[in-house]
């Protein structure tokens, strides 16, 4: 399918009236082929009415219908073949590998939600039959069931061009609850974007869906990003990304005069805490296994290893020696961006200048000025000046992680007490050791979304057990998460049918 540089609004794809804008390929700073074009505040109206009148409809559609559609969007999905992966490569900076992992990633979701509709287990259906001989009231019958809560505002995420983006998480759980989906492309990689959008639209149209079920505008600015915020038939918001942008959003969509809810996932350090014995017996593969996490994605997860907690000991410093020996031996990372580039290099110069922050090791040096390349680092502090500079518990999304030095065991559980919410918790430990510290592994569980044991956050498994999420600052709502069958509910709200006769209710109740 070419590239047009449109926006698909109301079912047809129009160019967008605001200006124009191009992507830019991180691995040289260069542009990438293809203008393309900004929707404009009145082709946001446009297409969020179109949408409203769109969930009518396909709120109706019958379960077995959606999961068919879900399954043909995986379809033509992977039917765009090699060009939705160059295209993918060229915007991110990814290697083949990476692209199609997370290819795979996107298209298992779809059939995860396909499957999960047709179970028809998330509309959680409940019956109360009527007592009209109660005393002293009688009770009528009441049925309880899950409905669509409306058209669906998603925005697309920088570095899950596929996974967390035009047909990713969000996306497919609100079409999967019944909801009609407008997505804010991310302007890094419009290209990717507009493919994957073209791919939904065909798969609609093969399944009988309506025109707007699913709407593409794109832009680098704010504008129409603010217009979706606002705009009324919105009725809620997926987000990912940064703390500040997920927050401006919340405020935005709480001000309105019909406030909604925005489901965000934002801001994680993830702590991986490092028991003496697991450091007494693998500390080598520790070392490893945590520099491959760190590095992965140019650490451009939001579940990447940043925070390292151990007590002070012989064996933390052959850790700590592993972990430069593996680090000096990784090159230089591409960034998804020039303000992440930015962002990155600005966080750590200030590690760097900190007093009370140490280099203990380095990846490589970056061997061209040209892209967004940039060098690993971890730093070390000592657990009383850690908790006395609160900006130590800040995310730096990149390949950067601090290590916290401690006297003692009770040290690591007054540091996880400060701690913010957390998207995940990593325990290493060996089992004796981790059957006395119950009260630890708790507490990791009230600061984390997800715990884990002998394990590394990274590689999050979609499935129906996954949760991703957490208390605040990790998300704007940590009864939720973004990923896995669960994440559904988010666009649900239950409704109750009292005294109905059976001629009215839902076809889930005939």
């Amino acid at each position: 399918m070419p590239l047009s540089g449109k926006q698909l609004v109301a079912g047809q794809w129009i160019y967008g009236s605001a200006g124009e804008f191009t992507a830019i390929n991180p691995a040289n700073g260069q542009q990438l082929p293809v203008v393309f074009s900004k929707a404009s505040e009145q082709q946001v109206h446009l297409t969020c009415k179109a949408a409203e009148h769109a969930y009518h409809s396909y709120g109706q559609a019958s379960l077995t219908k959606r999961a068919g559609f879900l399954r043909g969007c995986a379809e033509q999905i992977m039917a765009l073949g090699d060009e939705l992966l160059v295209r993918m490569e060229l915007e991110t900076g990814y290697t083949q590998q990476r692209c199609e992992t997370e290819r795979a990633r996107t298209v298992n979701q779809l059939l995860m939600f396909a499957d999960a509709v047709e179970t028809a287990e998330f509309l959680d259906p409940r019956v109360d039959a009527a007592l009209p001989n109660r005393k002293p009231l009688a009770r009528p019958e009441l049925r309880f069931v899950n409905q669509p809560i409306g058209p669906v505002a998603v925005f697309a995420v920088s570095n899950f061009p596929l996974a967390y983006s035009t047909a990713g998480g969000d996306s497919a759980s609100a079409l999967a609850a019944g909801c009609p989906i407008v997505v804010k492309g991310h302007p890094s990689h419009p290209g990717t974007g507009e493919l994957v959008a073209q791919a939904l639209q065909l798969a609609a149209a093969e399944h009988a869906m309506p025109e707007a079920l699913i709407s593409y505008i794109q832009g680098d600015n704010d504008r129409a990003a603010q217009a979706l915020i606002k705009a009324p038939e919105i009725k809620a918001i997926g987000f990912t990304g940064s703390q500040n942008a997920g927050m401006a959003i919340c405020k935005m969509a709480a001000k309105r005069p019909e406030p909604i809810p925005v489901f965000a996932e934002m801001g994680s350090i993830n702590p991986l805490i490092l028991l003496p014995g697991a450091l007494n017996t693998q500390a080598r593969k520790i070392a490893n296994d945590f520099v491959q996490s760190l590095t992965l994605g140019s650490g451009q997860f939001c579940v990447k290893p940043g925070l390292v907690i151990a007590i002070e000991s012989e064996q933390l410093e052959q850790f700590i020696a592993a972990v430069a020996q593996e680090l000096r031996a990784v090159p230089a990372g591409v960034m998804l961006n020039q303000t992440i580039y930015q962002n990155y290099n600005s966080s750590v110069e200030a590690l760097k200048r900190s007093s009370v922050t140490q280099t203990e090791a380095q990846g490589k040096e970056p061997i061209s000025t040209e892209g967004f390349y940039v060098q690993a680092h971890v730093f070390s502090v000592r657990a009383a000046d850690f908790l006395r500079q609160p900006r130590l518990q800040e995310e730096v999304f990149g390949p950067c992680a601090v290590l916290v030095r401690c006297k003692q065991l009770a040290d690591i559980s007054e540091l996880v007490k400060h701690l913010q919410g957390q998207l995940t918790a990593s325990i290493h430990g060996e089992n004796e050791e981790l059957k006395q510290l119950a009260p630890l592994i708790k507490l990791c569980s009230q600061k984390a979304g997800r715990t884990i044991v002998n394990g590394f956050p990274t590689g999050v498994e979609v499935c129906s057990s996954t949760v991703h999420g957490g208390p605040y600052p990790a998300s704007s709502d940590p009864r939720f998460t973004a990923v896995g069958t669960a994440a559904i509910k988010r666009w649900l709200r239950p409704v109750c049918y009292q005294n109905f006769p059976e001629f009215l209710l839902p076809d889930l109740f005939k």
